[in-house]
């Protein structure tokens, strides 16, 4: 682990099957910059798996974490239509900033890690997801925005 994660640090985001694993982590809760309508946090995107372990630097903001449950809602709607014959994709947080997640729901789901505005390096993760990871992820995002002071509204 980094040396500047806390012992404590908070998953937002973790994907997993039972060889390897995604994950998003906070560094602190406390921001690193906070305006009036917008705080930012540092975070970091870790895999790992068999083949490669890795770690890279994420950085979000308030507004990217109600963006969080949107992928979320998308996949859940497309699933309980069954219309997954165009894998959805989504980013997050918004690719361009800093290091970012894209997810697609095909089978199985498929996880890229992108090093966006450092090596330009990204790794695909393709996980055997089982049926309750909505339910958990939208847990985990309630208990986040919680820790963050951010309440727990769900996206519109």
């Amino acid at each position: 682990m980094d040396t500047n994660t806390q012992p404590d640090a908070i998953e937002l985001i973790r994907l997993a099957d039972l060889t390897q694993s995604v994950s998003v982590r906070l560094r602190s809760t406390e921001p690193v910059l906070e305006t009036p309508a917008v705080r930012a946090y540092d975070a970091e995107a870790v895999v790992t798996s068999g083949f490669v372990n890795g770690t890279v630097y994420l950085g979000f903001d308030s507004e990217d974490l109600t963006d969080l449950g949107r992928p979320l809602d998308a996949i859940e709607e497309a699933e309980q239509e069954a219309d997954l014959d165009e894998p959805f994709s989504a980013d997050w947080p918004q690719s361009g900033r800093t290091a970012y997640l894209r997810f697609i729901a095909e089978d199985p789901y498929v996880v890229e890690v992108h090093d966006g505005g450092g090596t330009q390096i990204a790794v695909s993760v393709p996980l055997d997801m089982g049926e309750e990871w909505i339910a958990e992820s939208r847990e985990r995002l309630a208990a986040a925005r919680a820790a963050l002071g951010l309440g727990t509204e769900r996206s519109p």
